[in-house]
């Protein structure tokens, strides 16, 4: 089983967002204790205030900032905390939020006062809460989508068509079931002999993603020549057919007599190059190809896209 990377992703959001509100809650407490800011050391910044609307009536003192950080950094960061400790998911989309609400609010300081680190570092810490409420939201849409080929009861029916697939996430599985369901075809999944799962593997898929290379895969382990018709389903890596299904395609070559594509991607554009180069590597022209956006398990049919021949 595939370790999890939402929990400790959230529980790194879970950090900063108590970091965060716990820090403006004290802060907040000090200025409306003392609306001098001699205790903060911050009475010699009350004139850099008068840049700000209706100066003369909100920034005679730290009342009115004391009151707003306590609104819009220090409550709310607490508040997304404690949704993402009872195991809300709203809270880890909030969490993100909030520090982007930061590094707004420090922007507000750059524009009042000069550099100085407690502003700079404290836009690096919303950035940080930023990033990880993104990563969290992305990890926990990913290992929330699940995929039961036991749900597909019409695969291996019609023993003329094949499916071969294959899926780091999941998402070209689905897809590969559907087909197989729907046509009645046996089914084949490439497996890689690299990592491939996880944060590191996605980096390593990455990698030869971008240089376009071909990836180990196991011995094929399907009479291909016995099939009327082949459906190969591959994601697409860095704009380009992803590494074990480039090494299937060369193992596989003159070996498939017709063949069609499905490709799930990230991005909203058709890659009609992974298509071409399939055909070009199992010396085939012309093959049908379907192009689908999926963004982390949801699949954008809107925006799914057949070519029936390629020139």
């Amino acid at each position: 089983m595939t370790k999890s990377r939402f929990t400790p992703t959230k529980r790194a959001l879970i950090f900063w967002t108590l970091f965060i509100g716990l820090g403006a809650v004290f802060g907040s407490y000090q200025m409306l204790t003392d609306p001098t800011g001699k205790s903060l050391q911050m009475d010699a910044m009350l004139p850099y205030f008068q840049k700000m609307p209706f100066a003369d009536v909100l920034f005679r003192d730290y009342i009115f900032s004391g009151i707003a950080l306590l609104l819009v950094n220090g409550l709310p960061n607490l508040l997304a905390a404690g949704l993402m400790i009872v195991g809300k998911k709203l809270g880890v989309l909030l969490g993100g939020i909030f520090g982007v609400t930061l590094m707004l609010w420090i922007c507000i300081q750059f524009w009042l006062f000069p550099a100085n680190p407690l502003s700079i570092s404290y836009f690096v810490f919303g950035f940080l809460q930023a990033i990880t409420g993104m990563m969290a939201w992305i990890f926990a849409k990913q290992e929330a989508f699940h995929v039961c080929q036991a749900d597909y009861p019409r695969i291996g029916t019609n023993h003329n068509r094949l499916v071969v697939f294959f899926s780091r996430m999941g998402y070209t599985r689905k897809k590969a079931l559907e087909e197989a369901d729907r046509t009645g075809a046996d089914i084949y999944e490439v497996k890689a002999t690299e990592r491939t799962e996880g944060t590191l593997g996605f980096w390593w898929c990455g990698r030869y993603g971008m240089h376009r290379w071909a990836m180990p895969i196991e011995p094929i382990g399907v009479d291909l020549s016995q099939y009327a018709h082949v459906t190969l389903c591959s994601p697409i890596w860095v704009f380009r057919l992803s590494a074990p299904m480039r090494s299937f395609c060369q193992a596989a070559s003159g070996k498939i007599r017709e063949a069609d594509y499905i490709l799930v991607h990230h991005q909203k554009e058709p890659y009609w190059c992974a298509a071409e180069e399939m055909d070009t590597l199992l010396g085939l022209t012309g093959s049908p190809a379907v192009s689908i956006c999926c963004r982390e398990g949801d699949y954008l049919s809107e925006e799914s896209r057949e070519r029936s021949q390629i020139q």
